[in-house]
């Protein structure tokens, strides 16, 4: 038996002032958010406690991170948090909303009850994490030497809103990752054994508006991302709702240790692997439901279906060229540590691959792309 749900409400607001007296923001709030973000929200929080993403440090989240916001975070008395920012805040602000969520490694280990006591609202600044509708966090465990996901119905926001204001002036080299990132959550999830009719709904309605979306800067130039936010933003919520359902599958699975090991963020350490994974897929089951996939998505791609791919990658490489491992660092010594890196720990996503891949098959995929 398979079951689809959205569980977060979903509001759309114009603006961060809208939202805030929607919301009414104040004293009983920690507000967690990015600085770049924080001029929309200067002077419309009304006491709330603030803390800024930026204090401590850059890159992708960690479990190190998080023990630092406790620490600053435990004698402040909120009742709700409200996150602003991309996947980094959103991920680290589902563990804040938490009874107890330290020490981090304990609670992704399962050795820690999982029970919010706080109210979550998060407000997405990009446009690909999705995170603002499902119930997982992930994070890099430092100690273990890649990123790890958890996934439980206490990690779901009260309110996702979204707020297309808020990717005015985000930096085209961000828009890029974090659209393909939700590109390839949309694609990922319509191939999941998981995957219903309701969620493939959700990943269609997606790809339509990214392909569009992408279609358009080629023809238009980088500029004309500004106009099309607003459907990048539902696209990301979109995708979302589809892999909060039917879950992503070894191009996740695979990109958390080469992300983790050389600090690539998420969305483009996932592009890195994703013609490559899609390629083995259609090359060990070519008739099966990504046959389906290539017919869904010729149309959005002004193709035929057996091109479907060919024009996707050709698509991709003009929004954003594609670089091999090697690029960020990677040697060939660390292919056998991904390989078992995958097939050890990261077995909630290679579950929801749309073939099984060995070992072998993984180690050669990134082999393909070293």
């Amino acid at each position: 038996m398979k079951k689809f749900r959205i569980v977060p409400d979903i509001y759309l607001c114009d603006t961060a002032e809208e939202f805030c007296k929607a919301f009414c923001i104040g004293a009983d709030d920690l507000v967690f958010i990015g600085r770049s973000s924080w001029k929309y929200f200067d002077g419309l929080v009304n006491g709330a406690h603030v803390i800024f993403r930026n204090d401590y440090g850059s890159g992708e989240p960690t479990d190190v991170l998080v023990e630092k916001i406790y620490e600053d975070t435990k004698d402040v008395p909120y009742k709700r948090v409200i996150a602003v920012g991309g996947g980094t805040i959103i991920d680290v602000a589902k563990l804040l909303a938490l009874k107890t969520y330290t020490p981090v490694l304990d609670l992704y280990d399962r050795k820690i009850p999982l029970e919010r006591t706080k109210e979550l609202v998060i407000v997405p600044t990009t446009c690909g994490t999705g995170s603002e509708v499902t119930n997982i966090s992930i994070l890099e465990l430092t100690a273990r030497h890649t990123k790890m996901g958890l996934s439980d119905d206490a990690l779901f926001a009260n309110s996702a809103v979204l707020v297309p204001e808020l990717l005015n002036g985000l930096p085209y080299q961000f828009f890029a990752t974090s659209s393909i990132d939700a590109l390839v959550h949309a694609t990922e999830s319509f191939l999941s054994p998981k995957a219903t009719p309701f969620s493939r709904e959700f990943s269609i309605r997606a790809a339509e508006l990214i392909l569009g979306g992408y279609r358009r800067i080629k023809d238009e130039g980088a500029d004309a991302r500004e106009k099309l936010y607003g459907d990048f933003l539902l696209a990301s919520a979109y995708a979302g709702i589809a892999f909060g359902n039917a879950g992503t599958g070894a191009v996740h699975a695979m990109s958390y240790s080469f992300g983790a090991a050389y600090h690539v963020p998420h969305g483009e350490a996932n592009y890195v692997l994703y013609s490559a994974v899609f390629r083995a897929y259609q090359k060990l089951n070519p008739s099966g439901d990504i046959a389906l996939l290539r017919k869904v998505m010729s149309p959005f791609l002004d193709c035929y279906e057996d091109k479907a791919f060919d024009a996707l990658s050709s698509l991709l490489e003009i929004i954003l060229p594609l670089k091999p491992m090697s690029a960020y660092g990677t040697k060939e010594a660390d292919i056998a540590v991904f390989t078992e890196n995958t097939m050890t720990k990261q077995q909630r996503l290679m579950a929801n691959n749309y073939v099984p891949l060995s070992a072998a098959q993984v180690e050669e995929i990134y082999r393909s792309v070293l």
